[in-house]
């Protein structure tokens, strides 16, 4: 190439607009020099662009595009802009950083004092994207007793070592600013160094400059990090936010750096032994400091230890960064200590469930009660308390039994009328019906009864429902998508206009779709609130658990993959790490993916008249109904709770899932428009109606009088 030949530093590449004219003439001669490997990664950087989930838009087009040369490699790369390069390139940081956490971090600018320890802090810190700037001092060039814990290469010995590191990075992000400082750091240049910085990591050899660095760090309130590679020591000072802190935690007393000056390896020990604690020395280390000098020429370092350090270094660099809380002080993160500790982990076993006990029929009152037990309830907690009289039975809305959705306990009304309607069915079949009545307190008292009065009556029509009250169930399994055969919403419809109420449905492909999403959205906003994510788990019956109320988790039916996705839900830190994101778009599937693989969505719904209860407990009733039709037409059911159910005002809403409440209301509106339920109807329950096989359990039921309730 001869003098055209373009010259640049010897640790930073050159970056060329082909646009710029005088650029281009540089990459012209570029290419002419055949000596030079010419690789262009822009179409495969963008394919991998394109393959990204969610990926935001930039604004940074092909303009931005540059060529990188590398005089050292001989080598010249081309690459999207600096925008779009970092976004694919730290892409797999999420969500360990989300892209607002990395761009924060991105704005720090650190500077590392020391490259054999710090060449893996700074190439850490540069493959996490986690600074805006480094700064790296050394005078010393990498020596081939280096390359036990330096990532060089014998091309780099001889070469200074900030140049090394800075090369390295350079090969991986060329876009990241790199200064160095090749004679390193004294009392004139310290200053200069630390100008601007956000971190200061020191990992140099001389205890002199070690405290010339932590004057100046004081000075300059900047924080110092620093990584003994022995045993995982990490030491933080927070001169940022103590100024007036003591160097080293104040363990060399009042010795000042000229007293360090100039000292030998071996004389360095007893400050190093200060430093470090002797009793806190590994082993080996131990041993070693007594040979320095002896039988060996320094102390020494692996390049495994050095690794951990620098993990350990870049994981503060991330707390200081991002304002997370991370004091002053020293702790160990001790391999060795951990591996001593290794163990079995403990077995994946099975849970032991207890079979159910067998059932046993008691007088015919006692069946009546347990046959109202039966009745289906959110969450199957059976809100109600039942009783038998002289002439007739109790069932009492329980308040204590009522969550947060059961807004103004209007779910629970809704389960006390499908109690009535089962035990109205029980006492035809056994020849004591008589009439009934719901008698209701003080609207928002939560005072609601259902007296049944014993009779005579044998009505045909509620006793031929009774062996499909008893065997009523709930089937979670994911169905087989088939049509509804001809003539089921008819019926339906007819059951439930027979008792007062309406059924309002959706059971094409395209509508089925749309309320999986609109369901499956109202159940991401469950798990995100706090207070509905924890009622829902605590609705869910394990094996060593109360098994009379709640779900049993067995009838959840989760696949293996759903199994694995629940394991993780069921931590309370996981969403709360979600609800901080903003995240959890997958937190509904399980609902969207059974909804999808239904026959059809139905609505059972009532002309509201009033603020009462008693509207709500008598559609109950015409649930319990459409319940046991459907199954009758060989359907299987699972009622659906979207968060909104029973919420008639935003303020509702709002009083369930305050950062939800906007949301909410939308997908309310959209879900009652999918289903075409007029202004004046309410929603008692929403069903989902399938064709699957028969549920693997199904949840049991509080005894009542000595009477086995398992349902």
């Amino acid at each position: 190439m001869g003098d055209d030949r373009p010259r640049a530093a010897g640790h930073r590449p050159q970056i060329l607009d082909p646009a710029d004219p005088e650029d281009a003439r540089t990459l012209t001669a570029l290419r002419d020099d055949p000596r030079l490997e010419f690789r262009d990664l822009r179409s495969s950087l963008r394919a991998e662009l394109g393959k990204m989930v969610a990926a935001p838009d930039i604004p940074e087009g092909p303009e931005a595009d540059r060529w990188i040369y590398y005089p050292w490699r001989a080598a010249v790369i081309g690459l999207p802009g600096p925008r779009t390069f970092r976004l694919i390139r730290l892409d797999r940081n999420r969500n360990k950083l989300t892209r607002a956490e990395q761009d924060r971090l991105a704005e720090g600018a650190i500077g590392i004092v020391g490259q054999s320890a710090g060449n893996a802090i700074a190439h850490l810190l540069a493959l996490e994207g986690v600074c805006g700037e480094l700064r790296l001092a050394d005078l010393d060039e990498i020596e081939f007793s280096n390359l036990n814990r330096v990532a060089g290469t014998l091309f780099d010995v001889g070469v200074n070592k900030a140049v090394v590191t800075a090369r390295r990075i350079a090969e991986l992000d060329p876009y990241l600013p790199v200064r160095i400082f090749e004679s390193g750091i004294d009392e004139n240049t310290v200053d200069e160094f630390l100008s601007g910085l956000a971190i200061l990591v020191e990992e140099c050899d001389s205890l002199d400059m070690k405290l010339v660095l932590r004057e100046a760090a004081a000075r300059h309130r900047i924080p110092v990090l620093m990584e003994t590679s022995d045993r995982g020591l990490l030491d933080v000072e927070r001169f940022d936010l103590e100024p007036q802190r003591p160097a080293f935690h104040g363990l060399l007393g009042e010795v000042r750096a000229a007293d360090l000056r100039g000292l030998t390896s071996r004389e360095k020990a007893p400050f190093v032994v200060q430093l470090l604690g002797a009793a806190g020395l590994s082993p080996r280390l131990g041993a070693s400091l007594v040979e320095v000098g002896e039988t060996v020429t320094s102390w020494p370092q692996l390049a495994g230890d050095v690794s951990l350090g620098a993990a350990s270094v870049v994981a503060a660099v991330r707390r200081i960064g991002l304002g997370t809380k991370l004091t002053s002080g020293r702790v160990r993160i001790d391999v060795e200590r951990h591996l001593d500790e290794l163990a079995d982990p403990p077995p994946n076993s099975e849970q032991a469930w207890a079979e159910a006990p067998p059932e046993s029929v008691g007088s015919p009152v006692e069946n009546v009660l347990a046959c109202a037990q039966r009745a289906p309830s959110g969450g199957n907690m059976q809100p109600w308390s039942l009783r038998a009289e002289p002439d007739g039975i109790v069932i009492e809305l329980a308040p204590q039994y009522s969550t947060a959705m059961d807004i103004g306990y209007r779910g629970s009304a809704v389960a006390l009328g499908a109690a009535v309607y089962n035990a109205r069915v029980a006492a035809a079949a056994h020849g004591m019906l008589g009439p009934h009545e719901f008698i209701e307190g003080a609207p928002g008292s939560g005072r609601l009864l259902a007296r049944l009065r014993l009779g005579n009556d044998r009505s045909a029509e509620l006793a031929a429902d009774y062996p499909a009250v008893l065997r009523r169930e709930t089937n979670r399994r994911v169905g087989t998508g088939a049509g509804l055969a001809e003539g089921v919403l008819d019926t339906l419809e007819a059951a439930a206009e027979s008792s007062g109420a309406h059924v309002r449905a959706v059971a094409d492909r395209q509508g089925i779709e749309e309320a999986a999403r609109l369901l499956g959205d109202s159940d991401r906003i469950r798990y995100l609130t706090p207070r509905l994510y924890e009622e829902m788990l605590a609705e869910v019956r394990w094996a060593d658990d109360d098994p009379d109320t709640g779900i049993d988790a067995r009838s959840l039916e989760l696949t293996d993959d759903e199994w694995a996705a629940f394991q993780i839900t069921t931590r309370a830190d996981v969403m709360a790490q979600l609800r901080s994101w903003s995240g959890g778009a997958a937190l509904g599937k399980y609902t969207g993916d059974r909804v999808r693989s239904g026959s059809a969505i139905l609505a059972v719904t009532f002309d509201a008249t009033g603020p009462g209860l008693t509207g709500y407990a008598e559609a109950g009733a015409a649930v319990a109904r459409v319940w046991v039709g459907a199954e009758r037409l060989g359907l299987c059911v699972q009622p659906i709770s979207p968060v909104y159910l029973y919420a008639r005002r935003r303020g509702e809403l709002a009083a369930i899932s305050p950062d939800f409440a906007d949301t909410l209301a939308s997908l309310q509106g959209r879900f009652l428009d999918l289903l075409e339920v007029p202004e004046h109807e309410t929603m008692a329950l929403v069903l989902r109606l399938s064709y699957a096989s028969a549920a693997t359990v199904r949840s049991r039921r509080r005894p009542v009088l000595g009477v086995d309730t398992s349902s």
